[in-house]
């Protein structure tokens, strides 16, 4: 029997911090649908769910940078009325320098950062907005802000995810949809081994489990934050740094150059 809370599509489920967002969903008693690439262990973590949280769970093994993946699941966001969120989780990282990264390896970085949650999120808005009720949740990070922090182009995928929910929240207000972009800090997850940063050569007092990184990222939901950040103690940062963004705005267009590159 379908919950009655609706069903929650969750990108890069197999662990970390997607299996805890499926895990907590499922305790809300939230139906899931579960993608991953690795079947061993997203069935591992589907049968385990299904049977802790009584929900009904499909696990469906897609590698979401090749398009036949992609296309399944975009195809299940366009058909299946019982979803109501899209958690775009999945992704990667790199610490590597841009002179020792392959960039075969960074475009396929940009397939999964990038554009994969963007074919998602376009396969699942006009459900929603038809609807009149969806939650669109995208896991950016804090390098969103940050890009020079770690590699350039994963920097960089998640500064388009900032962005890109930035827009989709002003366009999809009104209509029912929320949006939510979430921005972890360091996470002990994979993430860092395979970034090649492994998060034991990081300080302690840095790394952020992904159970409390993502409790903290629904309290954001429950209360309507558009951004999220975990880690950051005060939130008047980021409220500084919106204020500004937004002081800049209407003078960011002009017919003439400003006095400071005019010529004496």
């Amino acid at each position: 029997m379908t919950a009655a809370k609706g069903t929650v599509l969750i990108t890069g489920a197999s662990s970390g911090i997607g299996a805890v967002y499926a895990d907590r969903f499922a305790q809300r008693g939230h139906d899931l649908i579960l993608v991953a690439r690795t079947k061993d262990r997203l069935d591992a973590v589907a049968d385990t769910l299904a049977r802790r949280h009584g929900v009904t769970v499909r696990a469906v093994e897609a590698d979401l940078t090749d398009r036949t993946g992609l296309a399944e699941v975009e195809d299940i966001l366009k058909t299946d009325a019982r979803i109501t969120h899209l958690v775009n989780n999945a992704g990667f990282g790199s610490a590597a320098p841009l002179a020792s990264a392959s960039v075969d390896e960074m475009e396929r970085m940009i397939a999964i950062n990038v554009t994969a949650p963007t074919r998602l999120t376009y396969a699942a808005v006009p459900s929603f907005t038809a609807r009149g009720t969806g939650t669109i949740i995208n896991i950016a990070s804090i390098v969103a802000i940050g890009p020079e922090v770690l590699n350039g182009v994963y920097g960089g995928s998640k500064s388009f995810i900032l962005a890109f929910s930035h827009s989709l929240a002003k366009e999809l207000a009104g209509t029912g949809v929320s949006v939510q972009v979430v921005l972890p800090g360091a996470t002990g997850t994979e993430f860092w081994d395979i970034a090649g940063l492994p998060a034991s050569n990081l300080p302690e007092g840095w790394v952020m489990s992904a159970a409390d990184l993502v409790d903290a990222a629904l309290v954001g939901l429950d209360r309507g934050e558009f951004a999220t950040i975990p880690s950051l103690m005060d939130l008047g940062e980021w409220e500084a740094w919106e204020t500004a963004r937004q002081t800049m705005l209407p003078h960011l267009s002009s017919a003439v150059a400003a006095e400071r590159y005019r010529a004496a």
